[in-house]
């Protein structure tokens, strides 16, 4: 069997922000701030978290904070949004940095998270009206990380995720949308991450869903987003979490995942690719490394699948 290379993971994720000369360098400023989460969390993954300046990295979260939105941004100069506010706040809980935050930005940030809620309970990403259950879990995690989450909001919340809810006990973007299994993730992961897991779904739905989570690996050994797709690392996340939420991960066969996603390594650079032979991205990265923790492969440290942060982390929520 075939071993990460875990210096080289290290190195990899060193060296992502360092070129900014590249095209690719400013083609991605709408992900930076979520790129530093995906790299310090597999940083955290490889036991390496010590391998970024922690000191710059919250200096540079801080700078993402948008002052006309009222919260962070993916890079200084955009605009607010949903996926940039719960990836900011998930830095600086990493670092136990929360408490950088002054308490008028913390109570901006809610404030954000709070209006973006619509009368159905769903979750818009700012104000443009974008609503995607993504939103959903974005806004009801950042509210726990803060210590801001209440029962109004997860109420509506909850009653929204349920419509969300298919014929095949998967979930989709917004009601009546296929199911995917990144969306089977963001209301999962909602669901326990407010305690209404086991309140709202019956055993005999939890299983339901859990087998349509089965059904997404395929021969090659990864797990595909919805049937009669390719396989993609990242879904070895989205699937893997979901499972391990409903206490189901060992329904899927973890030594073919495991073979899955060493070969979509890079054994000379570092990094992962969404499938073998591909190009390495941040993002394929840290969800391949997460999957292996997961499933209990490559003696990686161990991650929360309700948050995808390090249980040192989530343990004080």
């Amino acid at each position: 069997m075939s071993i990460i290379h875990k210096e080289l993971h290290v190195k990899y994720i060193q060296q992502l922000n360092t070129q900014p000369d590249h095209l690719e360098h400013w083609l991605t400023e709408h992900l930076r701030l979520n790129g530093i989460y995906w790299g310090i969390t597999a940083l955290t993954l490889l036991d390496r978290i010590d391998a970024l300046p922690r000191d710059e990295i919250i200096k540079f979260v801080l700078s993402c904070f948008d002052e006309n939105s009222g919260t962070f941004a993916p890079y200084p100069g955009h605009d607010g949004h949903m996926l940039a506010t719960l990836s900011g706040v998930q830095i600086l809980a990493i670092y136990d940095s929360i408490d950088s935050l002054t308490n008028e930005q913390i109570e901006s940030i809610v404030k954000f998270v709070v209006t973006n809620q619509l009368e159905d309970g769903s979750f818009q990403g700012d104000q443009f009206g974008e609503v995607d259950t993504r939103f959903i879990y974005n806004g009801l995690a950042t509210l726990k990380l803060l210590g801001r989450l209440t029962d109004n909001i997860v109420d509506s919340a909850v009653d929204y995720i349920k419509r969300c809810r298919n014929f095949d006990g998967g979930y989709g973007l917004c009601i009546g949308a296929e199911s995917h299994s990144a969306q089977v993730f963001t209301c999962l992961g909602a669901l326990a991450l407010t305690g209404k897991l086991d309140t709202i779904l019956t055993k005999d739905e939890q299983e339901q869903t859990a087998w349509w989570l089965c059904e997404r690996q395929v021969n090659e050994g990864g797990f595909n987003g919805r049937p009669s797709k390719l396989p993609d690392a990242c879904y070895s996340w989205w699937v893997g979490a979901s499972l391990a939420i409903l206490g189901k991960i060992d329904w899927i066969n973890g030594d073919d995942l495991e073979k899955f996603l060493l070969k979509c390594q890079d054994e000379e650079r570092g990094g992962f690719s969404d499938r073998p032979g591909n190009e390495t991205d941040v993002f394929h990265t840290i969800f391949s490394l997460a999957g292996l923790s997961l499933v209990g492969k490559q003696d990686l440290m161990p991650i929360d699948p309700k948050y995808c942060l390090p249980p040192s982390v989530t343990c004080k929520l």
